[in-house]
């Protein structure tokens, strides 16, 4: 994971835009969650998860292709930053016909990955 693309605002538009692909995007809300590959063992270290995460994924889940842990991430958006995409990028949503379940989890990782950010850089 240790070619990550950085986290800023034109990685969060590429996951909008879908030029980054599902994997990395997995990747990057792992990475941040504190889920660690650890080469020599072949498991995850969590050490540095959060309880409300570990104890249901001891493993980090795929929150593109499956719906629970994504709806667990929406929930742990504080409501202040649920419209952070909106907020602090202009984006507009996805046109009605364009976008189906993969898209708007998509959107749910950019929009916590946003938050995440922002929350990181107002406590350096």
């Amino acid at each position: 994971m240790s070619n990550l693309p950085p986290l800023n605002t034109e990685t969060i538009w590429a996951i909008l835009n879908d030029t980054i692909d599902d994997p990395t995007v997995n990747q990057l809300v792992w990475h941040c969650l504190g889920y660690r590959y650890d080469e020599a063992t072949g498991k995850w270290d969590t050490a540095g998860v959060a309880d409300q995460w570990r104890d249901e994924y001891p493993e980090p889940p795929n929150f593109i292709e499956s719906r629970p842990p994504t709806v667990k991430l929406t929930r742990s958006i504080p409501a202040e930053n649920k419209q952070l995409l909106k907020e602090k990028l202009g984006f507009k949503g996805y046109k009605v016909g364009e976008f189906g379940p993969r898209q708007t989890r998509r959107a749910t990782a950019a929009n916590w990955l946003l938050g995440y950010l922002q929350d990181a850089a107002s406590t350096s």
